[in-house]
Protein backbone atom coordinates (compact mmCIF):
# COMPACT_ATOMS: atom_id res chain seq x y z
CA UNK A 1 0.00 0.00 0.00
CA UNK A 2 2.77 2.49 0.81
CA UNK A 3 4.63 1.79 -2.44
CA UNK A 4 1.05 2.44 -4.52
CA UNK A 5 1.02 5.75 -2.47
CA UNK A 6 4.97 6.68 -3.20
CA UNK A 7 4.33 5.74 -6.58
CA UNK A 8 0.91 8.24 -6.92
CA UNK A 9 2.89 11.42 -5.93
CA UNK A 10 6.01 10.71 -7.42
CA UNK A 11 6.52 11.29 -11.17
CA UNK A 12 6.77 8.04 -13.27
CA UNK A 13 10.69 9.08 -14.75
CA UNK A 14 11.94 9.55 -11.20
CA UNK A 15 10.10 6.76 -9.58
CA UNK A 16 11.62 4.65 -11.50
CA UNK A 17 15.35 5.67 -10.54
CA UNK A 18 14.64 5.30 -6.97
CA UNK A 19 12.17 1.76 -7.32
CA UNK A 20 15.63 -0.22 -7.27
CA UNK A 21 17.09 1.17 -4.51
CA UNK A 22 13.56 0.74 -2.56
CA UNK A 23 14.03 -2.83 -3.22
CA UNK A 24 17.46 -3.11 -2.73
CA UNK A 25 16.68 -2.00 0.68
CA UNK A 26 13.68 -4.61 1.35
CA UNK A 27 16.26 -7.54 -0.21
CA UNK A 28 18.42 -6.88 2.17
CA UNK A 29 16.43 -6.71 5.80
CA UNK A 30 13.92 -9.44 4.23
CA UNK A 31 16.85 -11.49 3.69
CA UNK A 32 18.31 -11.02 7.36
CA UNK A 33 14.96 -11.68 8.93
CA UNK A 34 14.54 -15.16 6.99
CA UNK A 35 18.30 -16.34 7.65
CA UNK A 36 19.29 -15.94 4.06
CA UNK A 37 17.28 -18.74 2.66
CA UNK A 38 19.17 -19.23 -0.63
CA UNK A 39 22.46 -19.54 1.44
CA UNK A 40 24.11 -23.26 0.64
CA UNK A 41 21.85 -23.96 -2.07
CA UNK A 42 23.50 -23.87 -6.00
CA UNK A 43 20.98 -21.89 -8.24
CA UNK A 44 21.06 -22.14 -11.58
CA UNK A 45 19.12 -18.79 -13.23
CA UNK A 46 17.32 -19.13 -16.39
CA UNK A 47 16.64 -15.55 -18.18
CA UNK A 48 15.37 -14.62 -21.63
CA UNK A 49 12.02 -13.27 -23.75
CA UNK A 50 10.70 -16.65 -24.13
CA UNK A 51 11.37 -20.43 -23.14
CA UNK A 52 12.23 -19.75 -19.64
CA UNK A 53 9.24 -21.63 -17.57
CA UNK A 54 10.04 -24.75 -20.69
CA UNK A 55 14.07 -24.10 -20.13
CA UNK A 56 13.80 -23.79 -16.22
CA UNK A 57 11.47 -26.88 -16.16
CA UNK A 58 13.80 -29.23 -18.49
CA UNK A 59 16.63 -28.66 -16.45
CA UNK A 60 14.95 -29.75 -13.20
CA UNK A 61 13.47 -32.70 -14.74
CA UNK A 62 17.20 -33.97 -16.02
CA UNK A 63 18.58 -33.03 -12.38
CA UNK A 64 15.50 -34.76 -10.59
CA UNK A 65 15.74 -38.08 -12.44
CA UNK A 66 19.72 -37.96 -12.63
CA UNK A 67 19.35 -38.30 -8.65
CA UNK A 68 19.80 -34.49 -8.08
CA UNK A 69 17.83 -32.88 -5.05
CA UNK A 70 16.88 -30.08 -6.99
CA UNK A 71 14.17 -27.47 -6.95
CA UNK A 72 12.38 -24.97 -9.03
CA UNK A 73 10.52 -21.92 -9.25
CA UNK A 74 8.52 -20.84 -12.56
CA UNK A 75 5.36 -18.94 -14.05
CA UNK A 76 4.07 -22.10 -13.54
CA UNK A 77 4.93 -22.87 -10.42
CA UNK A 78 7.36 -24.25 -7.45
CA UNK A 79 8.23 -27.66 -6.14
CA UNK A 80 11.15 -29.87 -5.46
CA UNK A 81 11.97 -33.66 -5.81
CA UNK A 82 9.51 -34.45 -3.34
CA UNK A 83 6.35 -31.85 -4.01
CA UNK A 84 5.76 -29.27 -6.61
CA UNK A 85 3.06 -27.18 -6.77
CA UNK A 86 1.04 -24.71 -8.51
CA UNK A 87 1.84 -20.80 -8.12
CA UNK A 88 -1.38 -18.93 -7.97
CA UNK A 89 0.35 -15.26 -8.51
CA UNK A 90 0.14 -13.49 -11.28
CA UNK A 91 3.99 -12.95 -11.60
CA UNK A 92 7.21 -14.60 -12.55
CA UNK A 93 9.99 -14.01 -10.44
CA UNK A 94 7.84 -13.22 -7.15
CA UNK A 95 7.86 -10.41 -4.85
CA UNK A 96 10.88 -10.36 -2.23
CA UNK A 97 9.11 -12.15 0.93
CA UNK A 98 6.98 -14.54 -0.53
CA UNK A 99 9.88 -15.84 -3.03
CA UNK A 100 12.24 -16.09 -0.07
CA UNK A 101 9.43 -17.93 2.36
CA UNK A 102 9.23 -20.29 -0.91
CA UNK A 103 13.17 -21.16 -0.89
CA UNK A 104 13.05 -21.91 2.90
CA UNK A 105 10.26 -24.00 1.92
CA UNK A 106 12.01 -25.86 -0.48
CA UNK A 107 15.10 -25.98 1.21
CA UNK A 108 13.60 -27.79 4.21
CA UNK A 109 12.47 -30.38 1.36
CA UNK A 110 16.33 -30.86 1.03
CA UNK A 111 16.92 -29.88 -2.35
CA UNK A 112 20.67 -29.10 -2.93
CA UNK A 113 20.21 -27.24 -6.16
CA UNK A 114 17.45 -24.25 -7.12
CA UNK A 115 16.83 -23.86 -10.61
CA UNK A 116 15.08 -19.97 -10.38
CA UNK A 117 13.39 -18.50 -13.75
CA UNK A 118 14.71 -15.44 -13.06
CA UNK A 119 13.43 -11.96 -14.97
CA UNK A 120 14.09 -8.83 -16.57
CA UNK A 121 12.25 -6.98 -13.32
CA UNK A 122 13.33 -8.85 -10.82
CA UNK A 123 17.28 -8.00 -11.71
CA UNK A 124 16.55 -4.04 -12.82
CA UNK A 125 14.68 -3.63 -9.28
CA UNK A 126 17.10 -5.74 -7.07
CA UNK A 127 15.17 -8.37 -6.11
CA UNK A 128 16.87 -11.04 -6.66
CA UNK A 129 20.09 -9.94 -4.45
CA UNK A 130 20.93 -12.20 -1.72
CA UNK A 131 21.19 -14.99 -4.03
CA UNK A 132 23.78 -16.40 -5.29
CA UNK A 133 23.87 -17.45 -9.09
CA UNK A 134 26.09 -20.57 -9.71
CA UNK A 135 25.31 -20.73 -13.84
CA UNK A 136 23.66 -18.57 -15.69
CA UNK A 137 21.34 -20.02 -18.71
CA UNK A 138 20.16 -17.18 -21.56
CA UNK A 139 17.22 -18.43 -23.33
CA UNK A 140 16.63 -15.59 -26.42
CA UNK A 141 16.30 -12.15 -26.46
CA UNK A 142 13.27 -10.43 -28.00
CA UNK A 143 10.51 -7.45 -28.11
CA UNK A 144 9.17 -7.07 -24.67
CA UNK A 145 8.69 -4.88 -21.74
CA UNK A 146 10.09 -1.98 -22.94
CA UNK A 147 6.80 -0.31 -21.44
CA UNK A 148 9.31 -0.83 -17.99
CA UNK A 149 12.65 -0.90 -19.33
CA UNK A 150 11.86 1.94 -22.11
CA UNK A 151 14.69 0.40 -24.83
CA UNK A 152 15.49 -2.87 -25.84
CA UNK A 153 19.54 -1.91 -24.78
CA UNK A 154 17.81 -1.06 -21.32
CA UNK A 155 15.97 -4.92 -21.46
CA UNK A 156 18.86 -6.61 -22.44
CA UNK A 157 21.15 -4.92 -19.76
CA UNK A 158 18.67 -6.01 -17.20
CA UNK A 159 19.35 -9.24 -18.17
CA UNK A 160 22.74 -9.04 -18.44
CA UNK A 161 22.94 -8.75 -14.53
CA UNK A 162 22.17 -12.04 -14.52
CA UNK A 163 25.62 -13.19 -16.13
CA UNK A 164 27.43 -10.55 -14.35
CA UNK A 165 26.15 -11.76 -11.08
CA UNK A 166 27.16 -15.23 -12.02
CA UNK A 167 30.62 -14.59 -13.00
CA UNK A 168 30.72 -12.71 -9.43
CA UNK A 169 30.44 -15.27 -7.07
CA UNK A 170 33.48 -16.94 -6.83
CA UNK A 171 31.34 -20.01 -4.77
CA UNK A 172 30.26 -20.75 -8.03
CA UNK A 173 31.15 -21.37 -11.37
CA UNK A 174 31.46 -18.29 -13.17
CA UNK A 175 29.73 -19.81 -16.05
CA UNK A 176 27.21 -19.30 -18.58
CA UNK A 177 24.74 -21.35 -21.48
CA UNK A 178 24.12 -18.82 -23.95
CA UNK A 179 22.11 -18.87 -27.18
CA UNK A 180 24.74 -18.73 -30.12
CA UNK A 181 22.03 -18.21 -32.30
CA UNK A 182 20.48 -14.86 -30.77
CA UNK A 183 21.56 -12.13 -32.01
CA UNK A 184 22.49 -10.86 -28.32
CA UNK A 185 23.82 -13.87 -27.56
CA UNK A 186 27.61 -12.96 -27.88
CA UNK A 187 27.44 -10.34 -25.22
CA UNK A 188 25.48 -12.70 -22.88
CA UNK A 189 28.77 -14.73 -23.47
CA UNK A 190 31.06 -11.79 -23.03
CA UNK A 191 29.93 -11.34 -19.22
CA UNK A 192 31.07 -14.68 -17.76
CA UNK A 193 34.79 -16.52 -17.86
CA UNK A 194 33.10 -19.62 -18.85
CA UNK A 195 30.83 -19.54 -21.39
CA UNK A 196 28.87 -22.50 -23.44
CA UNK A 197 27.22 -21.94 -26.41
CA UNK A 198 24.46 -23.66 -27.93
CA UNK A 199 22.66 -23.36 -30.98
CA UNK A 200 21.85 -25.17 -34.88
CA UNK A 201 23.29 -22.36 -36.64
CA UNK A 202 26.15 -22.19 -34.72
CA UNK A 203 27.37 -22.82 -30.91
CA UNK A 204 29.98 -24.73 -29.27
CA UNK A 205 26.38 -27.35 -28.77
CA UNK A 206 24.53 -28.06 -32.02
CA UNK A 207 21.40 -29.80 -32.84
CA UNK A 208 22.41 -32.11 -35.91
CA UNK A 209 19.59 -34.21 -37.79
CA UNK A 210 16.27 -32.71 -36.20
CA UNK A 211 13.01 -34.62 -36.93
CA UNK A 212 9.97 -32.66 -35.22
CA UNK A 213 6.38 -34.04 -35.66
CA UNK A 214 2.84 -32.74 -34.14
CA UNK A 215 4.34 -34.34 -30.60
CA UNK A 216 7.78 -33.58 -30.62
CA UNK A 217 11.42 -33.33 -31.65
CA UNK A 218 14.31 -35.76 -31.77
CA UNK A 219 17.69 -34.69 -32.80
CA UNK A 220 21.48 -35.67 -32.30
CA UNK A 221 23.93 -33.37 -30.31
CA UNK A 222 27.81 -34.45 -30.52
CA UNK A 223 29.85 -34.65 -27.49
CA UNK A 224 33.11 -34.92 -28.59
CA UNK A 225 34.02 -38.29 -29.54
CA UNK A 226 30.34 -39.62 -28.59
CA UNK A 227 26.73 -38.61 -29.79
CA UNK A 228 23.48 -37.75 -27.26
CA UNK A 229 20.11 -38.74 -29.05
CA UNK A 230 17.68 -35.80 -27.57
CA UNK A 231 13.69 -36.59 -27.11
CA UNK A 232 12.17 -33.84 -26.87
CA UNK A 233 8.40 -34.51 -25.74
CA UNK A 234 6.72 -30.98 -26.18
CA UNK A 235 6.00 -29.59 -29.91
CA UNK A 236 7.92 -26.67 -31.57
CA UNK A 237 11.05 -26.06 -33.29
CA UNK A 238 11.60 -23.35 -30.24
CA UNK A 239 11.99 -26.12 -27.73
CA UNK A 240 14.76 -27.59 -29.63
CA UNK A 241 16.68 -24.47 -28.39
CA UNK A 242 15.12 -24.77 -25.25
CA UNK A 243 15.87 -28.50 -24.45
CA UNK A 244 19.67 -27.30 -26.13
CA UNK A 245 20.29 -25.16 -23.30
CA UNK A 246 19.19 -27.91 -20.67
CA UNK A 247 21.39 -29.78 -22.73
CA UNK A 248 24.19 -27.56 -21.35
CA UNK A 249 23.42 -27.55 -17.66
CA UNK A 250 23.77 -31.25 -18.01
CA UNK A 251 27.33 -31.04 -19.69
CA UNK A 252 28.44 -28.20 -17.21
CA UNK A 253 27.18 -30.56 -14.51
CA UNK A 254 29.15 -33.32 -15.72
CA UNK A 255 25.96 -35.45 -16.03
CA UNK A 256 26.44 -38.68 -18.39
CA UNK A 257 25.38 -38.43 -21.67
CA UNK A 258 22.60 -41.10 -20.25
CA UNK A 259 21.43 -38.77 -17.63
CA UNK A 260 21.05 -35.63 -19.74
CA UNK A 261 19.36 -38.25 -22.32
CA UNK A 262 16.50 -39.61 -19.67
CA UNK A 263 16.73 -36.32 -17.81
CA UNK A 264 15.23 -34.33 -21.04
CA UNK A 265 12.91 -37.33 -22.20
CA UNK A 266 11.15 -37.56 -18.96
CA UNK A 267 9.55 -34.07 -19.13
CA UNK A 268 6.14 -34.79 -21.03
CA UNK A 269 4.44 -31.77 -20.73
CA UNK A 270 4.42 -28.40 -19.48
CA UNK A 271 1.54 -26.80 -17.81
CA UNK A 272 -0.39 -24.29 -20.41
CA UNK A 273 2.80 -24.76 -23.13
CA UNK A 274 1.65 -26.80 -26.11
CA UNK A 275 -1.64 -28.08 -23.96
CA UNK A 276 -3.49 -30.34 -26.37
CA UNK A 277 -6.92 -30.75 -25.47
CA UNK A 278 -8.93 -33.44 -26.31
CA UNK A 279 -12.55 -34.09 -26.32
CA UNK A 280 -13.30 -36.11 -29.65
CA UNK A 281 -13.35 -33.32 -31.73
CA UNK A 282 -11.86 -33.99 -35.65
CA UNK A 283 -10.03 -30.88 -35.15
CA UNK A 284 -7.06 -29.24 -32.73
CA UNK A 285 -7.17 -26.92 -29.87
CA UNK A 286 -3.58 -26.12 -28.65
CA UNK A 287 -3.47 -23.17 -25.62
CA UNK A 288 -0.43 -21.94 -25.09
CA UNK A 289 1.20 -18.99 -22.75
CA UNK A 290 2.80 -17.66 -26.24
CA UNK A 291 2.17 -13.88 -25.60
CA UNK A 292 5.09 -11.88 -27.31
CA UNK A 293 5.92 -11.03 -31.12
CA UNK A 294 9.05 -13.47 -30.90
CA UNK A 295 6.87 -16.33 -29.40
CA UNK A 296 4.21 -15.76 -32.15
CA UNK A 297 6.80 -16.36 -34.99
CA UNK A 298 8.36 -18.94 -33.81
CA UNK A 299 5.02 -20.90 -33.08
CA UNK A 300 3.22 -19.81 -36.05
CA UNK A 301 5.59 -20.40 -38.12
CA UNK A 302 5.62 -23.84 -36.88
CA UNK A 303 2.50 -24.35 -37.18
CA UNK A 304 1.59 -22.95 -40.73
CA UNK A 305 4.28 -25.48 -41.54
CA UNK A 306 2.14 -28.29 -40.06
CA UNK A 307 -1.49 -26.57 -41.18
CA UNK A 308 -1.59 -27.73 -44.51
CA UNK A 309 -4.35 -26.46 -47.16
CA UNK A 310 -7.51 -27.38 -46.75
CA UNK A 311 -6.79 -27.25 -42.79
CA UNK A 312 -6.81 -24.01 -41.80
CA UNK A 313 -4.97 -22.20 -38.71
CA UNK A 314 -7.28 -20.30 -36.30
CA UNK A 315 -5.90 -17.56 -33.46
CA UNK A 316 -7.35 -16.20 -30.86
CA UNK A 317 -5.59 -14.17 -28.30
CA UNK A 318 -5.06 -10.53 -27.11
CA UNK A 319 -2.87 -8.28 -25.13
CA UNK A 320 -2.34 -6.82 -21.36
CA UNK A 321 -3.31 -3.76 -20.62
CA UNK A 322 -0.67 -1.26 -18.42
CA UNK A 323 2.04 -3.31 -20.52
CA UNK A 324 3.88 -2.68 -23.91
CA UNK A 325 1.90 -1.37 -26.11
CA UNK A 326 4.25 -0.92 -28.95
CA UNK A 327 4.23 -4.99 -29.05
CA UNK A 328 0.10 -4.81 -29.78
CA UNK A 329 0.45 -4.21 -33.38
CA UNK A 330 3.21 -6.63 -34.12
CA UNK A 331 1.64 -9.63 -32.84
CA UNK A 332 -1.38 -8.59 -34.78
CA UNK A 333 0.51 -8.44 -38.20
CA UNK A 334 2.44 -11.60 -37.41
CA UNK A 335 -0.75 -13.50 -36.49
CA UNK A 336 -2.76 -12.32 -39.67
CA UNK A 337 0.61 -13.43 -41.73
CA UNK A 338 0.35 -16.73 -40.45
CA UNK A 339 -3.34 -17.36 -39.66
CA UNK A 340 -6.36 -18.30 -41.89
CA UNK A 341 -8.84 -16.85 -39.13
CA UNK A 342 -7.40 -14.42 -36.24
CA UNK A 343 -10.05 -13.49 -33.41
CA UNK A 344 -8.88 -10.87 -31.07
CA UNK A 345 -10.15 -10.72 -27.86
CA UNK A 346 -9.37 -9.91 -24.06
CA UNK A 347 -5.91 -10.58 -22.09
CA UNK A 348 -5.80 -9.07 -18.56
CA UNK A 349 -7.18 -6.00 -19.46
CA UNK A 350 -6.76 -4.35 -16.06
CA UNK A 351 -8.27 -0.93 -16.06
CA UNK A 352 -7.22 0.05 -19.68
CA UNK A 353 -9.87 0.29 -22.03
CA UNK A 354 -10.40 -3.14 -23.99
CA UNK A 355 -11.61 -2.11 -27.35
CA UNK A 356 -8.66 0.03 -27.61
CA UNK A 357 -6.61 -2.66 -26.90
CA UNK A 358 -8.53 -5.30 -29.51
CA UNK A 359 -8.13 -1.91 -32.16
CA UNK A 360 -4.62 -1.75 -31.73
CA UNK A 361 -4.07 -5.35 -32.43
CA UNK A 362 -6.54 -5.25 -35.52
CA UNK A 363 -4.20 -2.74 -37.27
CA UNK A 364 -1.45 -5.06 -37.24
CA UNK A 365 -3.48 -8.00 -38.63
CA UNK A 366 -5.04 -5.51 -41.23
CA UNK A 367 -1.86 -4.85 -42.76
CA UNK A 368 -1.46 -8.19 -43.11
CA UNK A 369 -4.93 -8.33 -45.06
CA UNK A 370 -6.70 -9.64 -42.65
CA UNK A 371 -10.29 -7.96 -43.15
CA UNK A 372 -12.88 -7.69 -40.23
CA UNK A 373 -15.53 -10.19 -40.28
CA UNK A 374 -14.43 -12.05 -42.84
CA UNK A 375 -11.18 -13.14 -41.13
CA UNK A 376 -10.51 -11.12 -38.58
CA UNK A 377 -13.17 -10.93 -35.53
CA UNK A 378 -12.96 -8.91 -32.30
CA UNK A 379 -15.10 -10.81 -29.99
CA UNK A 380 -13.48 -9.05 -26.29
CA UNK A 381 -15.53 -11.55 -23.80
CA UNK A 382 -12.57 -14.47 -23.93
CA UNK A 383 -14.77 -17.15 -22.84
CA UNK A 384 -17.26 -16.29 -26.15
CA UNK A 385 -14.09 -15.39 -28.07
CA UNK A 386 -12.97 -19.22 -27.32
CA UNK A 387 -16.27 -20.37 -28.34
CA UNK A 388 -15.71 -18.12 -30.96
CA UNK A 389 -12.86 -19.71 -32.28
CA UNK A 390 -13.65 -23.37 -32.10
CA UNK A 391 -17.15 -22.61 -33.39
CA UNK A 392 -15.21 -21.34 -36.59
CA UNK A 393 -13.42 -25.03 -36.91
CA UNK A 394 -13.74 -27.43 -39.78
CA UNK A 395 -12.26 -31.14 -39.68
CA UNK A 396 -8.59 -30.84 -39.71
CA UNK A 397 -8.37 -27.35 -38.36
CA UNK A 398 -6.13 -26.39 -35.81
CA UNK A 399 -7.20 -23.81 -33.00
CA UNK A 400 -4.67 -22.09 -31.15
CA UNK A 401 -5.97 -20.21 -27.79
CA UNK A 402 -2.65 -17.52 -27.07
CA UNK A 403 -1.60 -15.65 -24.44
CA UNK A 404 -2.66 -16.84 -20.76
CA UNK A 405 -1.74 -20.09 -20.72
CA UNK A 406 -1.64 -21.92 -16.96
CA UNK A 407 -2.61 -18.68 -15.51
CA UNK A 408 -5.43 -18.96 -12.66
CA UNK A 409 -7.09 -15.23 -13.03
CA UNK A 410 -7.54 -13.02 -15.49
CA UNK A 411 -7.51 -9.02 -14.35
CA UNK A 412 -10.16 -6.65 -15.50
CA UNK A 413 -10.77 -3.18 -14.28
CA UNK A 414 -13.06 -4.07 -11.30
CA UNK A 415 -10.01 -6.65 -10.26
CA UNK A 416 -9.05 -10.41 -10.37
CA UNK A 417 -11.90 -13.04 -11.59
CA UNK A 418 -11.22 -16.83 -11.86
CA UNK A 419 -9.89 -18.34 -15.09
CA UNK A 420 -8.96 -21.70 -16.42
CA UNK A 421 -7.93 -21.45 -20.23
CA UNK A 422 -8.29 -25.27 -20.46
CA UNK A 423 -11.74 -25.82 -18.92
CA UNK A 424 -13.13 -22.54 -21.22
CA UNK A 425 -12.17 -25.21 -24.17
CA UNK A 426 -13.21 -27.82 -23.30
CA UNK A 427 -16.48 -26.21 -22.94
CA UNK A 428 -16.20 -24.67 -25.85
CA UNK A 429 -15.45 -27.81 -27.41
CA UNK A 430 -18.60 -30.03 -26.11
CA UNK A 431 -20.76 -26.64 -26.60
CA UNK A 432 -19.85 -27.03 -30.45
CA UNK A 433 -20.86 -30.57 -30.29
Amino acid sequence: MFRKFVKFFIPKSLFKKIEPFGHLLESIVLNIIHGFPARGIKVIGVTGTDGKTTTTTLIWSMLKESGVKAGYMTTVGYGSHKKQRLNKVHMTTMPIGPMLKRIKELKAEGIEWLVLETTSHALAQNRVWGINYSLAVMTNLGHEHLDYHGTFEQYRDAKLKLFSKANAYRGGMQAGIVNADDPSGYIFASEVQNPLSYGVEKGDIRATDIKSTSTGSHYIVRRGDESLHINVNIPGSFNVYNSLAAVCVGIKLDLTNEQIEKGIDSLKAVEGRMTSIEEGQDFSVIVDFAHTPDSFEKLLSDMRRQTKTPRRLIVMFGSAGRRDESKRAIQGEIAGRYADVVVVTEEDDRDVDGNEIMQQIASGAEISGKKRDEDLFLVHNRTDAIKFAVGQANKGDVVMLLGKGHETTIERAHGEDPWDEVSEARKAIKHKG
